[in-house]
């Protein structure tokens, strides 16, 4: 062996770089080396992977020769991870046989030699028993294996369960459910080939069922759930008295049921779940490692009778397992955190028994031990759920901590949101945990109840518009960081472009390539993250995207107050943010949550009523409505404005409500009273020139934004003939168009896109190119994916996503004349995701949009007298047009047309922003 490779060295060293057998004596060299290392008598692996790498790249794809490469390549990696157990030469191994099998047909000896037990097999079977890895990377190796597994093949039915499994973990740390979904069509497919009387069939059924239970968990679907049990009834008959896994089957559907039990109430499931759980403690002696699991459980399924029955003796029971559970769980058990929580409840339920103080003092101590216990396969989804069980918790029993659990919950929510790398995937992200969806509103009506009115203005800032809040971290002037530090701005100006290129934008349907964007787009937010870290090391730069403080919101208010209207199931107040001075706070003692969920489903009804009216018959059922608006809302804040901050008549003020607030049109409040001398007592609009605002942050960088204006120019684009299928003829839009052009001063460049022109792609060109801009089509809102919202174009939509992917910094006003542009969906309605909020957030400082349906044909009287009025007396303005005069133009325009349009068209157009 020595004189061979002595003679293979010797020809090697006579083939220069461009000799053309230089391939060949690599490859001679190299296998004569993994012969003596596979016999004992080379040592040296890594010269041998070398020189096949090389051979390698001079035989590229398309060389004779390339396959052989491929191959000979994998057996050296082969035997490395047959001898020093490392996963990345098995992982680089598979790799490569995704190339090589390609180019081996069927019948030649390459083909024998790659596909047989000892090649290509070898490595799935190799890759199937490595442990579960839920990374980026580990999950792209798992989708390999499983390519190389065609649907007949022997290890298939491993590959399905391997990549499931760790599609599950991933799903578990990052809360994605099409990762679940993908992990359950893959298990699906798994127990289909492996039918009853297979070894592994019970194996398969039991993780099926594990999945289907957790997307019950994040879905709430109880098609899931019940599936779930049968399959796990299933798999008990499977694993009958004596089978070495009955322990684990009694748990899983002693656990199911319970859930079943707290669903529906049925005492069957929960006497059974309890008589399962206790079967499998019996088989689960002290000593066996299964013991705590078990313990846990019964002790959950007690404490649930309990809850529900007030079963006498349960709750004790529980709370002696479940300590008896903590005792057996290491410190580094992944479960453990799940465990504190569990003993924390059951505390709970015991304190109101009894009125012990030390039951609720160690309760919160253990949400506070489980937060600060995190195990590394712990993602921000479980630590989210632990957050805001704390401050449930702390909530319900008044406990000090209650802020403090809200302020964590905020933190991980914000951390969790910012590792999604598309807005769909971020708005999944936030309508995944139910209980969260309350988090921003609930956590100031703590701020408020602990008399931190400062404090309360933080959180729900800090809650409410998340999406924006994070992609505006993104576009974050830097002209002050230039002047301090450009290296570190030119950074953070790379990472940030390349954080918000618009393929990030979209979710892919490509799983495989969904999962390559994902990991580059987590590790270009690391480096992210260690840039902006560097720049708080700066003087007067600690606190640089970092959550803004009472006294940064307050620029807010530099032109009038913000009114914040919490609608909380603890209480529903108000907080009013003066230009100087401290928040007020002030209470709504006659509305409820209920209340006003019930106020705006009235509301949508009283518009769709009125909608099919004469436009001259009296809107009842609207003027009931807005009179309670006035009377239990706005009269109580209007009372602070003017004998508490002294507001001065006809000033600006800007509204920002919450949660069921947000479908409430506060600006129309109207006492509909005549005095006795008859005099009418005045509305809100009367007294006040409303604006709105999505958030406090959405305001402060709308007026910083305000700093460069540019020559103006105003583009009218419209579309009155959208295409079969798209939406009826608008037949008002052109004169609407032709109207506003000539009300728009001749000092203004003037552009008109319409008919053919008005495309998706015309429309855009006209948003980026102008300052000014009224838009006049169809809208639509989309209910269940708001990001889809859109304006009707000749060719196709132009999308909420479109409008977000443009940074128009020089663009000032734009008026939507068109339907439901200001109005969030359902599901998130803190987020504010609508269309008059996109163009906002794209670089318009001031819009006027819609709450519902417009009429186009008395539309334009409104758009006529508010372009009027916003160009009146422009010369006495130096000739300037004036973004900031929209509120006061709308207003005056609204009162001018009450006599030409009904009610409910003077309601749906709201201004938003400077």
């Amino acid at each position: 062996m020595n004189d061979a490779l002595e003679h293979f060295q010797s020809v090697l060293d006579q083939c220069p770089v461009d000799h053309p057998d230089r391939a060949a004596a690599l490859t001679n060299l190299a296998w004569a080396r993994l012969r003596g290392y596979i016999e004992n008598d080379f040592q040296d692996i890594g010269s041998v992977t070398s020189l096949f790498h090389e051979a390698l790249a001079l035989r590229p794809q398309g060389h004779p020769d390339h396959p052989l490469s491929l191959y000979y390549l994998t057996e050296a990696l082969n035997w490395r991870y047959s001898k020093e157990d490392i996963a990345v030469y098995i992982h680089q191994s598979a790799q490569l046989y995704c190339m090589l099998l390609p180019l081996c047909p069927e019948g030649t000896y390459l083909h024998r030699m790659a596909a047989g037990e000892n090649g290509v097999d070898y490595v799935i079977d190799e890759c199937n028993n490595l442990p579960t890895d839920a990374s980026d990377e580990g999950i792209h190796l798992r989708r390999i294996v499983l390519q190389l597994c065609p649907p007949d093949h022997q290890y298939r039915a491993d590959a399905l369960n391997t990549l499931s499994s760790a599609l599950r973990s991933r799903s578990k740390q990052r809360g994605s459910i099409d990762d679940l979904d993908e992990c359950i069509q893959f298990r699906r497919e798994a127990v289909s080939l492996c039918p009853e009387g297979h070894t592994k069939h019970d194996t398969y059924l039991n993780n099926l069922a594990h999945s289907l239970q957790h997307r019950f968990d994040y879905q709430g679907k109880f098609h899931d759930l019940d599936e779930a049990i049968s399959l796990h009834e299933e798999v008990l008959l499977l694993r009958a008295v004596g089978h070495k896994n009955r322990n684990t089957s009694l748990d899983n559907l002693g656990g199911a049921l319970c859930i079943r039990f707290n669903q529906h109430g049925n005492i069957d499931d929960i006497d059974r779940a309890i008589s399962l759980l206790r079967e499998s403690l019996t088989l689960c002696p002290p000593g066996n490692s299964f013991r705590n699991k078990t313990l846990n459980n019964l002790a959950l399924a007690l404490k649930t009778r309990y809850s529900k029955l007030d079963a006498s003796g349960d709750l004790d029971e529980a709370i002696n397992l479940y300590y008896e559970s903590l005792r057996l769980t290491r410190l580094d058990d992944p479960t453990r955190n799940r465990n504190l929580l569990n003993l924390s409840s059951a505390l709970c339920s015991r304190y109101v028994e009894t009125q012990k103080n030390e039951d609720i003092e160690e309760a919160i101590r253990l949400c506070q031990e489980s937060l600060a216990s995190r195990h590394p396969a712990e993602g921000f989804p479980r630590r989210i759920e632990e957050a805001i069980e704390w401050a449930r918790q702390a909530e319900v029993y008044q406990h000090e901590s209650a802020l403090e659990a809200y302020q964590t919950c905020l933190e991980l929510f914000d951390n969790h949101v910012m590792t999604r790398s598309s807005v769909i995937s971020r708005r999944e992200a936030a309508t995944t945990f139910h209980r969260a969806r309350s988090l921003p509103v609930d956590a100031a009506s703590c701020g408020i109840r602990h008399d931190n009115l400062r404090q309360a203005v933080e959180l729900v800032e800090q809650g409410r518009g998340q999406q924006w809040s994070l992609a505006s971290r993104l576009r974050t002037p830097l002209e002050d960081l230039e002047s301090t530090s450009p290296e570190l701005a030119r950074k953070l100006s790379e990472f940030s472009k390349a954080l918000t290129d618009p393929q990030g934008l979209a979710a892919s349907t490509d799983r495989a390539a969904a999962d390559r964007a994902e990991t580059q787009y987590r590790k270009l937010m690391e480096q992210w993250r260690a840039v902006v870290a560097e720049i708080r090391n700066l003087r007067g730069f600690s606190r640089f995207l970092l959550p803004l403080s009472y006294e940064d919101l307050q620029a807010a208010a530099r032109h009038g107050p913000v009114i914040i209207l919490i609608a909380s199931r603890y209480s529903c107040s108000a907080i009013i943010i003066p230009t100087l001075g401290e928040p007020r706070y002030v209470a709504l003692p006659s509305v409820t949550l209920t209340d006003l969920n019930n106020l705006k489903d009235r509301f949508a009804r009283a518009i769709r009523h009125a909608s099919i009216m004469g436009p001259k018959l009296p809107r009842n059922d609207l003027i009931v409505l807005l009179r309670t608006v006035w009377n239990e809302i706005m009269l109580p804040i209007v009372n602070v404005l003017q004998h508490d901050l002294k507001l001065k008549f006809l000033s600006r003020i800007w509204l920002c409500p919450t949660a069921a607030f947000t479908s409430i049109p506060l600006h129309a409040a109207h006492p509909f009273q005549t005095n006795a001398d008859r005099s009418k007592e005045p509305c809100l609009e009367d007294l006040y020139i409303c604006s709105y605002t999505p958030t406090l942050s959405a305001l402060v960088r709308s007026r910083r934004m305000m700093k460069g204006r540019v020559t103006p120019s105003f583009a009218t684009i419209g579309q009155s003939q959208p295409g079969s299928g798209k939406g009826k003829a608008l037949l008002a839009v052109d004169s609407e168009l032709e109207l506003v052009r000539k009300l728009v001063p001749a000092t203004a460049n003037r552009t008109t896109i319409c008919g053919d022109a008005a495309t998706r792609a015309g429309a855009l060109e006209a948003l980026e190119e102008n300052t000014w801009v009224h838009l006049a089509c169809h809208g639509k809102q989309d209910p269940t994916q708001p990001y889809d919202s859109h304006f009707v174009m000749r060719d196709g939509p132009l999308t909420l996503l479109d409008i977000m992917e443009k940074d128009i910094p020089h663009a000032e006003f734009a008026f939507l004349s068109a339907c439901h542009t200001a109005v969030g969906d359902k599901e998130t309605p803190d987020e504010v995701i609508h269309l008059a909020a996109g163009l906002q957030f794209s670089g318009f400082k001031s819009v006027v949009g819609t709450l519902w349906e417009v009429d186009d044909a008395v539309a334009k009287h409104v758009v006529e007298a508010f372009y009027k009025n916003m160009f009146k007396d422009l010369e006495k303005d130096g000739g300037v047009m004036d973004c900031t005069k929209a509120a006061w133009a709308l207003n005056r325009a609204t009162h001018a047309v009450k006599t030409k349009v009904p009610l409910e068209q003077r309601m749906v157009f709201i201004h938003i922003g400077v």
